[in-house]
């Protein structure tokens, strides 16, 4: 699905119900997707909503995507969409997309994210008023205020509405240093904890979030733990393992990296909360090849560090397309994940889904009471080493490229291991029945709709 960087993934409790879900006969049904991010947007959320959007309606649902106009990871618009307020389109995968104007600021601010999302929020909501009426709304958050705006729409139009968490927003900021605690915070908590309690539904993407939902007493038949997930197989050129297919794209090759050079990638937002300056400083005095590749609000400040440090490997690079980042993946001898320290227990970065399908050993710079941590630990895919000690990170770099054949195999096949439960048909088949549950009993004869065949018949 592309440089993946949304946040948010954890190991699944046993007992899913994939299988039964399989078998039940659902309705058609109006669904609507209510997210700032969407394609093509390359990273983060965007991938996501996407593929969401494409599954529900292959299953023959009438799909909506309420959205804004592309802007991520880039933070500016595409000139073509530069004086647009509303934009309709409907594409070939039966997807009706209804953008909406919203603020884009060049170099975003806490104050001017805050003005960016609530644009978005009012535009959209305002929209969402006089579309067609939906069965429910699937709320994709951040932003935050989305809440808000869902109530209102699902308050007037008489429908539910499912808060899916992507990101701990109020938590994320506070612990990055973005905001200080005071009345903003408690508001920002109060509006959350409200946003939930209207909800039909609050869904999340980690088993952190199921925790940290119970901490906000969320009633625990209310939530549901809807992972981000992998496609069901790798591309063919995607598959070969360590090197490139006859005919694929080679990252070393593009970039006139020797085989024998020890490649270590990251790939996806450039951000605040990665923390990626810990990497600068421990790539000196190594011989290996640190890439960098992605977009954000701090790859300007990044790219300022690397050209004041002496001796930095870190190289940066653009956002790549799908079959360079594949190419990435595949070649890279470790892949490096990266967080803020304090951030970890807020967010997930689901990249590592895709490295682990490649059977890639992660370096993860987390702190240890973070799920990545955790994650890494039960799945004994890696390493992990605190953010901010670059002594640490440049020792563990150093020994995991060194590992021999032995340990490289047996962190490839945990990988795989590991990951395999986050599989999309298993996930998006789980939602799908969940969903069900929330729309049979506000929805009534209204969702019942034309009878839809097994699933089995419909994929």
């Amino acid at each position: 699905m592309g440089n993946h960087d949304a946040d948010g993934i954890g190991p699944r409790p046993a007992g899913g119900t994939t299988a039964d879900a399989s078998e039940e006969i659902y309705h058609i049904v109006k669904i609507t997707i209510w997210g700032i991010n969407y394609e093509p947007e390359p990273t983060g959320i965007g991938p996501f909503n996407t593929d969401l959007c494409a599954w529900l309606a292959s299953r023959g649902h009438e799909v909506t995507m309420l959205t804004s106009f592309p802007y991520y990871p880039w933070w500016r618009k595409r000139p073509e969409d530069r004086g647009k307020f509303f934009e309709t389109s409907r594409r070939a995968d039966g997807v009706t997309v209804r953008r909406c104007w919203h603020y884009v600021p060049g170099k975003p601010s806490t104050l001017k994210r805050l003005v960016h999302e609530l644009s978005f929020v009012f535009t959209s909501t305002l929209r969402a008023l006089f579309l067609p009426r939906p069965d429910v709304f699937v709320v994709v958050s951040p932003p935050l205020f989305l809440g808000l705006g869902a109530f209102v729409a699902g308050l007037l139009l008489r429908r539910p509405f499912v808060f899916h968490v992507q990101d701990l927003q109020p938590d994320a900021a506070l612990g990055l240093g973005m905001i200080k605690p005071g009345p903003a915070v408690r508001a920002l908590h109060a509006l959350e904890k409200w946003s939930y309690r209207r909800a039909a539904l609050v869904s999340g993407i980690s088993q952190g979030m199921m925790d940290a939902f119970a901490r906000k007493r969320v009633p625990r038949g209310k939530t549901w733990l809807f992972a981000n997930w992998i496609p069901d197989a790798l591309p063919a050129a995607a598959s070969a393992a360590g090197g490139a297919a006859d005919g694929a794209a080679s990252f070393r090759r593009a970039n006139r990296i020797a085989d024998g050079t020890v490649l270590i990638a990251y790939s996806g937002n450039v951000g605040m909360k990665q923390g990626l300056e810990v990497a600068v400083a421990a790539s000196v005095g190594t011989e290996a090849h640190w890439a960098v590749c992605g977009e954000g609000a701090a790859k300007e400040s990044l790219a300022a560090l690397v050209a004041a440090t002496p001796g930095s490997r870190v190289r940066l690079y653009p956002l790549q397309p799908d079959d360079s980042y594949q190419a990435l993946l595949r070649e890279a001898d470790v892949s490096l994940i990266t967080q803020q320290r304090g951030t970890g227990q807020f967010f997930f970065p689901s990249k590592l889904l895709s490295i682990l399908q490649h059977g890639r050993p992660v370096l993860a710079v987390a702190d240890a009471d973070s799920e990545l941590a955790r994650a890494v630990a039960a799945g004994g895919f890696g390493r992990v080493v605190p953010p901010g000690d670059a002594e640490a990170l440049r020792t563990a770099a150093r020994e995991m490229a060194a590992a021999d054949a032995a340990q490289k195999q047996a962190w490839a096949e945990n990988g795989r291991g590991w990951v395999a439960q986050f599989r999309r048909s298993r996930v998006l088949a789980e939602f799908e029945a969940r969903l069900a549950q929330v729309i049979a009993p506000a929805a009534g004869d209204e969702a019942a709709g034309t009878a839809m065949p097994d699933k089995s018949n419909c994929a």
